[in-house]
């Protein structure tokens, strides 16, 4: 039996049903021929209108007539020669007109898979699914899928991910979500007018331009500055408030699910295991309100926001679900460099700080804006102790722990003796964290 708009074929002797994206999909790829002739005009602006001002009337519609059924044309052959299958170990997706590639992906390694839906998605009834790969840099998609097929196909890979047979996976389903926080538009609101990049973007908007036109008196020099600058404020402000709109955490058994947008709607999974950091941050104005960002650094995938804005209690007890058993330090257990590092680091030693505990490596950076990262000793790959020649002659060196996303967390400034004991006692850590730690795999 096969698939609802797929056909099945032979592939390495067995047969394996393929199948085509939602019909809406050429559509999508028929702008493309249309987007390589835009990029081209605003490229060269001044030859773009001088052709045009040479061609007619009728060039201009003989031009149109054969460009649309162009871009159509594209468009539908690209569709039609893309084709997907689930296999019993993989994912694979071939893709080419001319050139044709194949990726496997193998489901093991597998470990997010979103659902997203832009506005004209949204209007059209389908989904974009994007897979999140260990070991790769860029996220493999299918665009586009009905919303129904879109969650029954996630639902069947994270299935398989988690090691259900092939035959029983399909029949899973969604594995059912209990929200735990919901962030609402006002504290949004609020907190991004607390935001120092906000303001920055929006005072470089208005002072930059008006600056250059009193000094040019060049109405293209002032818009070819304005234009950025003011496209940058509304990403900074209205842009972040769309994307945050509705932020919804979720815990099921395939991680902590992600709800947010409020034109363009993503469903999010953060993949159990896979967190090597999770920061907390708090910027000067929201201390007041007890505010603080939570961010997390996710193996094989870029950083990515757990909770925009939330109380700091709230956020603790979300970070209690994604590192099981750790307690976030509080501020008054971490310790602060020796006071010579103050000749090291004048004035900004005063933001350092670290905490270890059985379950995390923490350390403080930041005065105005602090930021506190947790490493579980599980995740840390090295430790290394780095001391320059003014830190040897003030007694001090920082201790820097890499983690396995490939970022590394610092802890600054401490006396030398002290991080020397660290470097060896943080390794030992390190060696019985993974022996006990929880495997990283789906629904386990």
């Amino acid at each position: 039996m096969t698939a609802a708009g797929g056909e099945e074929v032979i592939r390495d002797g067995r047969p394996v049903t393929e199948r085509r994206l939602h019909p809406v999909t050429p559509l999508r790829r028929a702008w493309a021929p249309v987007a390589v002739l835009a990029g081209w005009a605003v490229h060269d602006l001044d030859q773009a209108q001088r052709q045009l001002a040479r061609l007619t009337t009728t060039t201009l519609l003989i031009g149109l007539a054969v460009l649309v059924p162009a871009a159509a044309l594209y468009g539908f052959l690209s569709w039609w020669f893309t084709r997907f299958a689930v296999t019993d170990t993989e994912l694979r997706i071939r893709t080419g007109l001319l050139f044709r590639r194949t990726a496997h992906i193998r489901l093991e390694r597998v470990q997010a898979v979103d659902v997203t839906r832009p506005l004209l998605a949204r209007v059209a009834g389908v989904a974009k699914l994007k897979l999140d790969v260990i070991g790769t840099d860029q996220k493999d998609e299918l665009a586009f899928l009905g919303e129904e097929e879109a969650r029954a196909l996630r639902a069947e890979l994270l299935a398989r991910a988690a090691g259900f047979a092939p035959e029983s996976a399909h029949e899973v389903g969604e594995a059912p979500a209990r929200e735990l926080v919901r962030v609402p538009a006002r504290v949004i609101a609020v907190s991004l007018l607390l935001t120092g990049a906000v303001w920055g973007s929006l005072v470089a908007a208005v002072v930059v331009p008006s600056v250059l036109w009193l000094v040019t008196g060049n109405l293209w020099t002032v818009l070819v500055s304005a234009v950025p600058l003011f496209g940058g404020a509304v990403t900074n402000s209205a842009g972040r408030f769309v994307a945050f709109y509705g932020w919804t955490v979720g815990e099921s058994p395939d991680g902590l699910r992600i709800d947010r947008g409020l034109l363009d709607r993503a469903h999010e999974t953060v993949p159990p295991g896979r967190v090597q950091t999770v920061r907390i941050v708090e910027p000067l104005l929201w201390r007041w309100l007890g505010w603080v960002r939570v961010e997390l650094d996710v193996a094989g995938s870029s950083d990515s926001v757990l909770l925009p804005v939330a109380p700091r209690e709230v956020a603790e007890a979300v970070v209690a679900r994604v590192l099981p058993g750790v307690t976030v330090p509080p501020a008054a257990s971490l310790t602060r460099p020796p006071r010579r590092a103050r000749w090291c680091l004048p004035v900004w030693w005063r933001g350092h700080g670290i905490a270890v505990t059985d379950a995390v490596f923490a350390a403080r950076h930041g005065l105005l804006c602090r930021r506190l990262a947790l490493v579980p000793h599980a995740k840390v790959q090295s430790v290394r102790l780095s001391q320059g020649p003014w830190e040897r002659v003030r007694r001090v060196a920082d201790i820097r722990v890499d983690t396995g996303a490939d970022k590394t967390v610092t802890a600054r400034l401490r006396d030398a003796e002290e991080a020397a004991e660290l470097l060896r006692t943080q390794a030992e850590r390190s060696r019985t964290g993974r022996r006990t730690a929880r495997p990283d795999r789906w629904m386990a």
